[in-house]
C-alpha cells in the first residue's frame, strides 16, 4: 500500500504530540519519576520493537498490511469469499480485530509465559502517553504474527488494516495518557471507548484490578465478558501503579529487556 508507513507515522506523531501537550496542561496524577528517565526507556523500547519488526519483514514474506494485499489478490479469507463492500469490510475488521486484541490481552495476563513479556508494559511506575508504546520486542513480534494470521483468515482489506492500526495506536495513546477528563466527559465517553480513567485501573498493582479493563479501543468487550471495573479502590490519585514488586530499575532499558528472563517475573 503506497506510503502506508508514512501515513501511520504521521498519525502516530500527531496524536502523540497532542496528547503529550494535553496531559501536561491537564494532568490526572502527579508524576513519581521524571519524564527524562521514563521517556528515554520507553522510546528506546520502541526502537528495539521497530528493529525486530524490520528483521521479521526480512524473514517473513509479508507483515499485516502486506498480508491483506496478498489475501485480496488471492481471494483468501472470509470477507473476500463473501465479497463484502469496502465499507462493510472496514467496519467488521475494526470490530473483530478490536475483540481479537482484547482476547490477546487477556491471554497475556493468564498464560505465565506470555505474562513474562507483557509485564514489561505493566512495570511502568507512572502512566502516560509513552506507556502505550512500552512493550517488550517479543510481545510485539507475537502480536504481529497473530495479526497476520487474522488478516488471512478474515480477508481484511488493506485499507481496513491500515485504519485499524491507526485507530489502535491512537486509542492506546489516549487511554494510557495522564489526561484529566471531567467526570461527566469520562462517564459519557467510557460507554463507547476506553478512557484514561477506565484503563488506568488495569495498571494497578492489585491483582483484582489489573485483571480488569483489558480493552484498548471499544469498552464494550469488558462489559460483555464481565471484566469491567469502574474505579480503583484507592481512587485514581491514591492507587499504586506498576507491578506488585518494584526494585527501582523500571526505567533502565537493560532491565526492561531482561525482565522476562528473571526468576521472579513469572508471577502477576
Amino acid at each position: 500500500m503506497l506510503n502506508e508507513g508514512l501515513l501511520r507515522l504521521g498519525f502516530f506523531l500527531a496524536i502523540f504530540c497532542v496528547l503529550a501537550i494535553l496531559e501536561t496542561a491537564y494532568p490526572r496524577r502527579t508524576r513519581r519519576l521524571t519524564r527524562k528517565r521514563r521517556w528515554t526507556a520507553n522510546w528506546t523500547l520502541v526502537l528495539a520493537d521497530t528493529l525486530l519488526l524490520r528483521l521479521m519483514a526480512l524473514a517473513l514474506p509479508l507483515l499485516a498490511i502486506g498480508a491483506a494485499v496478498d489475501a485480496a489478490s488471492r481471494g483468501w479469507g472470509l470477507f473476500n469469499i463473501l465479497d463484502l463492500s469496502w465499507a462493510t469490510n472496514l467496519i467488521l475488521t475494526v470490530l473483530v480485530f478490536d475483540l481479537l486484541i482484547w482476547a490477546q490481552h487477556v491471554l497475556m495476563h493468564k498464560v505465565p509465559f506470555l505474562w513474562r513479556f507483557h509485564q514489561v508494559h505493566h512495570s511502568d511506575e507512572d502512566i502516560d502517553v509513552t506507556t502505550a508504546i512500552r512493550f517488550h520486542p517479543v510481545e510485539i513480534a507475537l502480536s504481529m504474527l497473530v495479526k497476520i494470521g487474522a488478516v488471512y483468515l478474515l480477508g481484511a482489506s488493506p485499507l481496513a488494516v491500515l485504519v485499524f492500526e491507526i485507530v489502535l495506536n491512537g486509542s492506546a495513546m489516549f487511554n494510557h495518557s495522564n489526561l484529566r477528563l471531567s467526570e461527566r466527559a469520562d462517564s459519557f465517553w467510557r460507554k463507547i471507548v476506553v478512557t484514561p480513567d477506565m484503563h488506568r485501573v488495569h495498571h494497578s498493582t492489585l491483582r483484582a484490578e489489573h485483571d480488569r479493563n483489558y480493552g484498548f479501543c471499544l469498552s464494550i468487550w469488558d462489559r460483555i465478558f464481565k471484566t469491567y471495573l469502574a474505579q480503583p479502590a484507592s481512587g485514581h490519585t491514591g492507587m499504586k501503579i506498576g507491578l506488585r514488586w518494584q526494585d527501582g530499575h523500571s526505567s533502565r532499558i537493560g532491565w526492561l529487556l531482561t525482565l522476562p528472563f528473571q526468576r521472579r517475573s513469572s508471577g502477576s
